[in-house]
């Protein structure tokens, strides 16, 4: 691996450890965790380039979970919810 390479590399695992641990999953799933943790907190955004898209993104345990949707997600009461511009996942 020539210096180039190894330096691309070294960048690539640092981004990684910078932005932590995402778990994408189901919306289904993504309700399971929503049901595990005592005060859940949300993070939405919608957008899209030629199709919306609802993206919703909350910690448990450490874990950051994220979930996109062609359709709102129809939260159960009382969740906490921060509207974002953006969410980026690597």
């Amino acid at each position: 691996m020539g210096a180039e390479a190894a330096a691309v590399a070294a960048a690539i695992a640092s981004a990684i450890k910078a932005s932590g641990v995402i778990v994408r999953v189901r919306p289904d799933d993504f309700f399971r965790v929503l049901g595990k943790a005592e005060k859940p907190l949300i993070i939405y955004t919608k957008g899209g380039f030629l199709s919306t898209k609802h993206r919703y993104l909350t910690s448990y345990k450490g874990f950051a979970f994220f979930t996109k949707s062609s359709d709102p997600l129809q939260l159960p009461f009382g969740i906490e919810m921060i509207v974002a511009d953006k969410i980026w996942v690597p």
